[in-house]
């Protein structure tokens, strides 16, 4: 069943737990507000307030959760993604957000927009990236994110960077950690 914004927004992306889980962990080892960043998979703009207004771009193919994005955050940019063109200028995105995206989209996809990644980095840009991933020697977790997450391509650690690696990023691990009590997260950066 899809949810609404307004419920996923409440349920799914509370503020506390963006803070806890999202914000307080970027914001340990990266500075966001002065960066251009394109949020990739925006969903209901939850993220944005890691950006400075002007600074930040987010898409979502969900009409529904942009237009409720942009309600709840209107000095933020905000914009439906169709037809896999992400619609930014080459060379002008210090940072790529992608937060609990990368497990939705299969392999053969991800290669077109990681093409896309790479041209719309600026020099020195590097893509941050945190998504539910198995962990070795955690079954009781990793049962309950493949039976219960919407998302068909939850990986391991090495899936992960791999990913980004058959696409000429290197990648590199920043932190792994238990969300809330069944969720294994991964946080990692390519460049």
């Amino acid at each position: 069943m899809e949810l609404s914004p307004a419920i996923y927004h409440k349920i799914i992306r509370p503020k506390w737990i963006n803070q806890i889980y999202i914000h307080n962990r970027i914001r340990k080892h990266y500075d966001l507000y002065d960066k251009s960043v394109l949020d990739f998979g925006a969903g209901t703009g939850a993220n944005c307030t890691l950006c400075k207004p002007g600074q930040y771009f987010g898409i979502d193919p969900d009409e529904k959760r942009i237009n409720f994005a942009q309600k709840l955050y209107p000095d933020y940019d905000f914009s439906v993604f169709q037809n896999d063109k992400i619609s930014v200028e080459n060379g002008t995105i210090d940072v790529i957000l992608i937060i609990a995206v990368l497990h939705h989209i299969p392999s053969e996809k991800m290669k077109k927009y990681m093409e896309q990644f790479r041209k719309i980095l600026a020099p020195g840009g590097i893509i941050l990236a945190i998504e539910p991933c198995y962990f070795k020697g955690n079954r009781i977790s990793n049962w309950y994110m493949k039976n219960n997450d919407n998302g068909s391509y939850i990986q391991n650690e090495q899936g992960y960077h791999d990913l980004f690696k058959r696409e000429g990023f290197n990648c590199e691990t920043i932190e792994s950690f238990k969300k809330c009590f069944f969720y294994n997260e991964l946080f990692l950066m390519a460049y």
